[in-house]
């Protein structure tokens, strides 16, 4: 959510920002909250003059009564109970108007960074940087649920009568290796100085609205059946969360943590479920990295963050480029972001998201009141997000990138420790 002032001040630039990021549709939204914002202040201004006349003339009820002019004691009384009545209709009016306000500030999409590149959706994303040497196999390379099944480590059939499409069963080594990869992730990050966390796995909706979309929440969320609680979609949900109206120290900024989460999504969209692999799925498990910082820092450590990323996917052999997106595929709340996609030998290009790195400025922090305290005032907190590792999706990478002609798969040496010394996993005879 931007500051209003913006849209006070300068609701062109506002506009301008909108049309940036083809939601033309929502041009008007400024207009409305251009106009509901004169009639709350409007309102507010008519219930201050209101109040103060209210004392008044409640003093001079004391005086009259003191001095035994009752009847000019009733009638001011009859005045003050007028302007009771009007103070209550006023106070009612206000709370519907800010409703409204809320509703469209809550739509308008945080401005976005002028570095930014303008397109229409993801189509127009545009590469900034490749990193690994993306090579050619000299080998056919199977389908990912191809690999994984002749590792005996992937059983979908028995998951479809257990849960239905969306979900897998991964067993033996490839389980192990699952695991391997979220502890490995784990230590590579607090060896980066980061703070491990594990967090709630559902959040309030009140949560849920200050960390995303209304739109992204109804495409991802699952909702407890007659609770207030959702289940997370990633731990950025609830480790956001976690500082909800909460005025941190100046002093202990930047926070820099990262949490482990199992996560749940409903991926209704253009997308669908992919029935035959594990690409894209109803609950994965995932290792995020947080920040929250100052204004002035947080473009630095968006940057910093998708290079931890980069750098920890280069330590398992996966070459990956960094791909910018552009304005349309933005998430309204997003100032800047880019994905961190895999190569696939099997298909000669780059194709699969590893994660997303994500800079919100202060939007989180306006909805949840996430603020720190500095010797000029209160200033809202900057957040970011950025994933670390997401499997089983990225095993579909990490398989194709290790896959040896003879069905064998090799293990990186910074897995080996967690893999009990293993360095390959070898087909089922």
């Amino acid at each position: 959510m931007i500051d209003i002032n913006l849209i006070r001040t300068n609701p062109e630039l506002v506009k301008k920002n909108i049309r940036k990021k083809f939601q033309d549709h929502k041009l008007e939204y400024v207009d409305e909250v251009i106009k509901l914002d004169n009639q709350i202040r409007n309102l507010k201004k008519e219930g201050d003059s209101l109040r103060a006349e209210r004392n008044a003339k409640s003093s001079k009820i004391g005086l009259c009564m003191r001095e035994k002019k009752v009847e000019d004691a009733n009638l001011i009384k009859a005045e003050v109970v007028k302007i009771n009545e009007r103070l209550e209709k006023i106070d009612k009016e206000e709370e519907e108007l800010s409703s409204q306000l809320k509703k469209y500030m809550m739509s308008i999409p945080n401005i976005i960074a002028d570095d930014v590149p303008i397109g229409k959706d993801d189509s127009e994303n545009v590469q900034r940087l490749t990193v690994g040497e993306a090579k050619k196999a000299d080998f056919e390379i199977p389908y990912h649920a191809d690999i994984l099944e002749s590792l005996n480590g992937l059983d979908l059939d028995s998951a479809r009568r257990t849960s239905g499409n969306g979900f897998y069963y991964l067993t033996g080594d490839i389980a192990r290796l699952h695991s391997a990869i979220l502890s490995y992730a784990r230590d590579f990050m607090i060896d980066k100085g980061f703070t491990y966390c594990i967090p709630p796995f559902m959040i309030r909706s009140d949560v849920v609205n200050g960390v995303m979309s209304f739109k992204e929440m109804e495409n991802m969320m699952y909702k407890i059946e007659g609770e207030d609680l959702y289940l997370i979609g990633t731990s950025e949900h609830s480790m956001i969360g976690r500082f909800k109206d909460t005025i941190l120290k100046e002093e202990d900024l930047p926070l820099m943590l990262t949490s482990y989460s199992p996560c749940f999504r409903k991926e209704v969209g253009a997308h669908g479920i992919e029935e035959r692999g594990i690409y894209r799925v109803h609950q994965f498990e995932k290792q995020e990295m947080i920040v929250i910082c100052k204004p002035e820092d947080s473009m630095s450590w968006y940057k910093k963050m998708w290079q931890i990323s980069s750098e920890f996917f280069k330590s398992l052999d996966i070459p990956h480029e960094v791909m910018e997106c552009c304005s349309g595929d933005l998430a309204d709340l997003k100032v800047k972001s880019c994905d961190l996609n895999a190569w696939s030998p099997r298909q000669n290009r780059y194709f699969g998201e590893l994660g997303s790195c994500s800079n919100l400025s202060d939007a989180q922090a306006r909805r949840l009141g996430i603020r720190y305290k500095t010797a000029d005032g209160m200033r809202f907190a900057h957040t970011l997000n950025n994933t670390v590792v997401a499997p089983p999706r990225m095993l579909i990478a990490f398989l194709e990138n290790n896959l040896n002609a003879d069905g064998s798969v090799n293990i990186p040496q910074v897995l080996r420790n967690y893999m009990g010394g293993k360095d390959k996993i070898y087909p089922k005879k």
